[in-house]
């Protein structure tokens, strides 16, 4: 309810696009009455491209139903008899429409509850109010071009009409004219007296006549070119706002789109980008019908003149226009998974912005997917190849294009695809096959405009990394987060810069971390640090010195830092992170990014029992706890690096409760005011009440008499301790 609260506040063209949601298919008034209700339902838990998921939509549709009726019933009085009555209606209604078809409820009110929170956002987050400044101006620059076309489309249409008047008017006299031609060669019957009589007036009508009609012709050819002029305007405008909103709104998205993967922020809603391109549909199409009325009014009366030449190449420049936003609105609106992985189940879905404008759906198209190679992608864009060779072979890959009233989007939902086989090419000296590209085509064929015009569309798929086994997954990611991070707008398929500024990366590494963690908490300025003195195995400490420096994909992926790459760390990292330790990150319990050597200078000057968090520097996706045991004898102590599978067993919180030599979490906090909320409670941890090995004053593992001893056992073998003088590195 609290949305919908903001929502109402909402003014000018934010409140007039939140209006233009509802309609029909969901009246505003429901999302009135039962605000409260439908902001608490979890619409967002209900897979659309699963077919599965009907059962769950139908359950919301009938207690929507049920809690509309009984809004409806506790209206009284006067007033609330109409409500009632309304309420009741729409109860009806909205059964009736999506009885059949429950998932279409749930993807229209999505989209409206998406809807709604994005125009709040952009309406009340001042932090990006410059941003959106801007993003407001350019709108409204595309909203005022929009209504200069609308204008000098009417004009034309105007001019149109007045140009069919005229040469209907012209047609009538020339028709008078060939009369009085046909009263005069009858003359010839008539007494020499009448004759002459009637032949002079007839001639002096006949020359008032044809003096008007060279006039007119004169006039009509003028009125032609004028709005042959006004036509090239006009198909001007309609270029450059065309060009504004295909290279440079539609790229953005697309960029966005291809930041989201690397855990950018989400690219946005295509509803304004889908309202633009067909309002740019709309006022080509009307154009073009324009234009060849004018062809036909020009071979209904052909006059002297340029004419033909002029509206042939108006026509071919206004189907040139249709052709290339056409083309261009075939977009990827849920892009396949960039890591693919054989045998496995993906989804894919495709949509025409213009579809539903067009009314593509009457007849709707068929999309098929098939998966190409880098250089079957330049050959396609470079027109090198004609048909859709493939390279392998993806199973369900046909799919009908469908149009949805409620949110008026055609697209088409590949829900079951799966990629049987792959065909690899012959790779490149040290190139691996998870550093090999390539991308899903999506390709269709539709007629426009009663097969006036036929068009054969493809989209590409962003870049894809094809593995056969989990083990890959590392690598394949390292291949698709570079690209993502580092491709160019327009570029050919599929070049990324081998090198880049160390900054550009961190940028790319930060996303990512802080999308993986769910929290603004991303990556410090010593933690990039730490990073790049692993990256170039350096041990500089000023973030300038890393500034200008630039890092290699075989630096990032391919050369060993001590036996490790620096992404398989780094993403080692990050989904030991997200799978256990997320909570910990976010409440800044992990310091995490610090070497065994800064470990030691930053504890030595805390009281014993002082400890921190760090990774490991040699055990991929491994965490180490650090502690002062005696800070006057310089002894800190590291613990062998636990493990994912080691906290699938315990939780990190339970283990360091277990270890009581552990007292401040650093620099002074106590470390239950920290991780007491985590703790699992007594009851579960009867069995494992001392699991870890504590050390006693001599060094020696001090074992409690509760201790399990099968548990004792584990640990002297998976946990031995190492003080500062150990060569062994954690």
């Amino acid at each position: 309810m609290a949305m919908w609260i903001q929502a109402q506040q909402l003014q000018g063209e934010a409140l007039h696009q939140m209006q233009a949601l509802y309609g029909q298919h969901f009246p505003i008034e429901v999302r009135h009455y039962l605000s409260q209700w439908i902001e608490s339902q979890l619409w967002d838990s209900v897979e659309l491209d699963n077919p599965a998921e009907e059962a769950k939509a139908k359950r919301l549709l009938d207690n929507l139903v049920t809690e509309l009726q009984k809004k409806a019933t506790l209206q009284g009085g006067e007033d609330g008899f109409l409500l009632k009555i309304k309420l009741g209606h729409y109860a009806n209604q909205l059964k009736s429409t999506y009885d059949r078809c429950p998932l279409e409820l749930v993807r229209c009110i999505k989209h409206i509850l998406h809807s709604e929170q994005r125009l709040v956002q952009e309406a009340t987050n001042v932090s990006y109010k410059g941003a959106m400044d801007s993003l407001s101006q350019r709108h409204q620059q595309i909203n005022q071009t929009f209504e200069e076309l609308r204008l000098a489309t009417q004009e034309t249409e105007n001019e149109m009409r007045k140009l069919q008047h005229s040469q209907e008017y012209f047609i009538i006299q020339y028709q008078e004219s060939l009369r009085i031609q046909a009263q005069l060669s009858s003359l010839s019957s008539l007494p020499p007296a009448e004759r002459t009589q009637r032949e002079t007036t007839l001639q002096s009508k006949r020359a008032t006549v044809e003096a008007w009609l060279t006039r007119e012709a004169s006039t009509l050819q003028k009125y032609r070119l004028d709005l042959s002029e006004q036509h090239q305007k006009t198909l001007a405008l309609l270029r450059k706002q065309q060009t504004l909103i295909l290279d440079e709104e539609l790229i953005q998205w697309k960029r966005r789109q291809q930041l989201a993967g690397n855990g950018g922020p989400h690219e946005g809603a295509l509803d304004v980008l889908q309202s633009w391109c067909e309002k740019l549909a709309d006022l080509i199409w009307q154009n073009r019908q324009q234009i060849r009325r004018c062809e036909h009014l020009t071979q209904q009366l052909p006059l002297p003149g340029p004419m033909e030449e002029l509206l042939s190449k108006l026509n071919a420049d206004i189907t040139d226009i249709i052709s290339a936003l056409v083309t261009s609105t075939f977009i990827i609106e849920k892009q396949p998974p960039q890591v693919l992985k054989t045998q496995t189940k993906f989804a894919a879905t495709v949509r025409l912005l213009v579809g539903g404008k067009l009314n593509v759906h009457m007849n709707p198209p068929q999309v098929k997917a098939v998966i190409v190679s880098e250089q079957q992608a330049k050959a396609l864009l470079k027109n090198e190849s004609t048909h859709s060779e493939s390279s392998g072979e993806i199973l369900n890959n046909n799919c009908v294009m469908e149009y949805h009233q409620a949110t008026g989007t055609l697209s088409a939902h590949f829900r079951n695809m799966s990629l049987k086989r792959i065909k690899r090419s012959d790779r490149r000296g040290a190139e691996s096959v998870t550093e090999e590209k390539f991308t899903v085509l999506f390709e269709s064929q539709f007629s426009v405009g009663g097969n006036e015009l036929v068009f054969h569309v493809k989209t590409l798929s962003l870049p894809v990394v094809v593995i056969v086994h989990g083990s890959q997954d590392n690598n394949a990611t390292a291949t698709v987060l570079w690209d993502n991070a580092f491709a160019e707008p327009g570029r050919v398929p599929f070049i990324v810069p081998d090198k880049v500024l160390w900054p550009q990366l961190c940028e790319a590494l930060d996303m990512k971390y802080k999308a993986e963690m769910h929290s603004g908490r991303g990556l410090s300025e010593d933690n990039l640090v730490f990073l790049a003195q692993k990256a170039f195995t350096s041990s500089g400490n000023n973030p300038e010195e890393y500034r200008n420096m630039p890092i290699s994909w075989a630096q990032f992926n391919r050369l060993t830092w001590t036996q490790l790459h620096f992404w398989q760390w780094f993403d080692g990292v990050v989904e030991l992170m997200k799978k256990h330790l997320k909570p910990h990150w976010n409440d800044g319990a992990i310091l995490g990014f610090v070497n065994k050597q800064q470990a030691q200078d930053m504890l030595l000057s805390k009281p014993n029992g002082t400890f921190l968090l760090r990774f490991s520097d040699s055990e991929i996706g491994g965490i180490t706890i650090a502690w002062v045991c005696d800070s006057l004898n310089e002894l800190v102590w590291n613990l062998l690096p636990y493990t994912t599978k080691d906290f699938s067993i315990r939780s990190l919180a339970d283990r360091i409760s277990d270890l009581n030599h552990l007292l401040f979490l650093y620099p002074d906090r106590p470390k239950d005011e920290v991780f007491a909320k985590y703790y699992t409670p007594p009851l579960c941890t009867c069995l494992y009440s001392r699991p870890d090995t504590m050390l006693d004053a001599d060094g020696d593992f001090d074992l409690d008499d509760t201790m399990d001893v099968a548990r004792h056992v584990e640990e002297l073998l998976r946990r031995p301790m190492a003080n500062q003088w150990s060569s062994q590195q954690s």
